[in-house]
């Protein structure tokens, strides 16, 4: 942390329903930041649909998405997922440059995500 507070704010929010969870990211994701969102995904292991929204997100490095990537892998072993929304730019290119943008579902905003249908089997 600097003086001026914590580099990521990590908000969890309940969905429209129950087993819907909506972390909403504020800061940086990177290796000394990734505690809370690494310990919010934990505490929602085993929700339905977890929604990581990027919206106030300004930079992920990799362990950021390597963060993100362990969560889903634990979520879709409990029967759940893992979505993004939000993405900016810079934030996006990484996902894309990786190939990670691929094992996610992502979307504009969470509104759109947690109205979206849920994915064909």
């Amino acid at each position: 942390m600097d003086a001026g507070g914590p580099r990521l704010r990590v908000e969890t929010r309940p969905g429209e329903r129950p087993g819907i969870v909506v972390l909403m990211l504020d800061g940086v994701l990177d290796h000394e930041t990734a505690a809370p969102l690494r310990d919010a995904l934990e505490e929602n292991v085993g929700a339905e649909r977890v929604v990581v929204d990027c919206s106030g997100l300004r930079f992920c490095d990799s362990t950021g998405l390597n963060v993100l990537l362990r969560a889903r892998l634990r979520v879709l072993a409990e029967g759940g997922r893992v979505e993004l929304s939000g993405l900016h730019p810079p934030v996006d290119r990484m996902f894309e440059i990786t190939g990670a943008r691929r094992l996610f579902r992502v979307y504009a905003d969470p509104g759109t995500a947690l109205h979206a249908p849920p994915p064909a089997s």
